[in-house]
């Protein structure tokens, strides 16, 4: 359930919303989130989900979901369907769905009209030359030999690229600006070129397609938008959308307003690179929940309610957005812990018998859900004559300032008695097998009488224990920036040499029986040992699967500092 209180707070973007709306320039806001299917979203994408869908959430506005569906060759519906899946996974609802191929015509008629004006023309320039003619920073472009065509030259050419007539690459439309502009997308930018290939949407009827700054501006314009929101990289491109919607015969004229990417740490946020990795088998698909994708967090047990609290404080601005990942895992957490209920798990089971049990005296004990959430219930702890313990709970040889179990030690069972390590029982070479321990049956619910035992550890009852896939999750890389590492000789590494080989661990746990009444992702707090979810796709509840969200604390900084 949305709020308004949920979303980033003032910023220069709703300032400038602000004053549009009391000046009467905007009546109603309107925005767009305008991604490219050639990908599934990722944490940055939520970023600019948050602030566009947000934007129009507060201001009682609308929001539109735009395709810029212009370069078919990396395209597809399946990168559609998830795209629309993660908006409204993260609890938004677009007014309009659109499509840049939509609007296929349109742009075509406004070609035309930018020629028939003189200020676009057909070249027959080639990639290399076209970049030998544009100059550099320093040093103003050429003039193409082709640039001064005639209207109906241009006119017939144009025609006969729709038409099919010359090979890919062969030709291209072009603006007519300024070559020796100093910023280099006015010289002459190309909003049109040849390609045969199969669109997702519009098959084969199209040979040639728009370019991006074209196609974004005159999509932006025809839709009403009043605040188009780029990230920064965008900045350059504003003077050209402006003098694309300037310059053809259409009513509304939007503004471009640019903000500063995300760019989260320990993680890549290029889907070029992002795609590498699944095409490379080195994670199991888009959806890996060690991916920064949002389809990979959801299945990784983060919640939408955490992400929206991370957009928030990652806030809005033009200077570098550079975060940590604990500033992610620490939003997470902070949602996941007023609304996952608990269980307990053993991930590393030893055997534990108590030696003194008696069916008649020793008692089980009702454990809550949760320690603040009453309304959420309560489920039986069942205690039996052997149980199942940490095997870190356990040391022979404790260092200093241990409040677990220890040879002769005394430490309470979670929800239940005080006991007392008796004896280790141990294999040829050392390890140790189990453990006998005695209960003092006067402690269920009481303090121990003349001692103070300042250790609680979680058990299972071998006898209700349920077993469980359980996959731990870690980073993905080992460096900050994996793909801005530079090698000796100045160029950049493979972002890959950096994956982390420990980023995934699976075993074979134990967990509370109500893991067999669970749907998929079903998000519980294993006690002391941090959040899980049911996988989205492998659990079922007769064989359950947890996947690890988030530690109960940032266990990764405290190793880095150590380091």
């Amino acid at each position: 359930m949305l709020n308004k209180d949920q979303f980033a707070d003032n910023h220069f973007i709703r300032s400038i919303i602000e004053e549009d709306l009391q000046s009467g320039k905007c009546q109603q806001v309107i925005t767009r989130f305008p991604p490219e299917p050639n990908g599934y979203l990722h944490v940055g994408h939520a970023k600019s989900i948050c602030l566009n869908f947000g934007l129009a959430y507060i201001y009682d506005g609308l929001c539109n979901l735009r395709f810029d569906d212009t370069n078919p060759e990396k395209e597809s519906d399946e990168y559609v369907r998830s795209i629309k899946e993660d908006v409204q996974w993260l609890g938004f609802q677009w007014h309009e769905e659109h499509y840049a191929s939509d609007y296929f015509e349109r742009l075509y008629d406004y070609a035309v009209a930018l020629i028939q004006d003189g200020k676009a023309y057909v070249d027959d320039l080639d990639a290399e030359e076209m970049r030998q003619y544009r100059g550099t920073l320093t040093e103003p472009g050429r003039n193409s030999p082709y640039r001064e065509r005639s209207v109906e030259e241009n006119l017939d050419l144009f025609a006969r690229m729709r038409g099919g007539e010359f090979p890919d690459g062969s030709k291209t439309l072009r603006l007519k600006i300024d070559m020796a502009a100093g910023n280099i997308n006015l010289r002459d930018p190309v909003i049109y070129r040849i390609r045969r290939v199969h669109h997702h949407r519009t098959g084969d009827k199209w040979v040639i397609y728009p370019m991006y700054d074209y196609t974004h501006a005159i999509s932006d314009a025809i839709e009403n938008i009043t605040h188009s929101l780029c990230t920064l990289e965008f900045e350059s491109h504003r003077p050209l959308y402006d003098w694309v919607v300037e310059n053809i015969a259409i009513a509304h004229q939007p503004h471009q307003y640019e903000f500063s990417r995300l760019e989260l740490l320990y993680s890549i946020t290029s889907k070029r690179k992002l795609n590498q990795l699944v095409v490379q088998d080195h994670v199991s698909g888009w959806d890996d929940p060690r991916m920064p994708t949002i389809s990979g967090m959801r299945r990784r047990g983060y919640t939408p309610e955490g992400l929206r609290l991370f957009a928030k404080r990652v806030g809005i601005s033009k200077s570098e957005n550079v975060v940590d990942m604990s500033v992610l895992e620490g939003a997470i957490r902070e949602d996941l812990e007023s609304v996952a209920p608990r269980m307990i798990a053993v991930l590393n089971p030893i055997k534990m018998e108590l030696i003194n049990f008696d069916e008649a005296v020793t008692q089980s004990r009702e454990a809550p859900y949760h320690p603040h959430h009453p309304e959420m219930g309560e489920r039986l702890m069942p205690l039996s004559k052997t149980i199942y313990i940490e095997a870190d709970d356990f040391a022979l040889d404790p260092p200093k300032g241990w409040q677990r179990l220890t040879p002769g030690g005394e430490v309470r069972l979670r929800y239940s008695y005080v006991i007392k390590c008796e004896e280790v029982v141990q294999d040829a070479s050392g390890r140790v097998v189990s453990l006998k321990c005695t209960i003092d049956h006067e402690t269920l619910a009481a303090k121990p009488q003349g001692r103070k035992v300042k250790g609680v550890i979680h058990w299972l009852s071998t006898e209700h224990a349920v077993s469980a896939k359980v996959r731990l999750y870690d980073r993905l890389f080992t460096v900050e920036r994996p793909d801005a590492v530079r090698g000796d000789d100045g160029q950049y590494r493979d972002f890959t040499e950096f994956l982390n080989p420990a980023s995934v661990t699976e075993i074979d746990a134990l967990v509370e029986p109500v893991a067999n009444t669970l749907a998929p992702e079903t998000r519980y707090q294993f006690e002391r040992l941090g959040y899980f979810v049911t996988d989205r796709y492998d659990h079922t509840p007769e064989n359950p699967v947890f996947n690890r969200t988030v530690t109960l604390r940032d266990t990764w900084q405290a190793q880095a500092e150590k380091k």
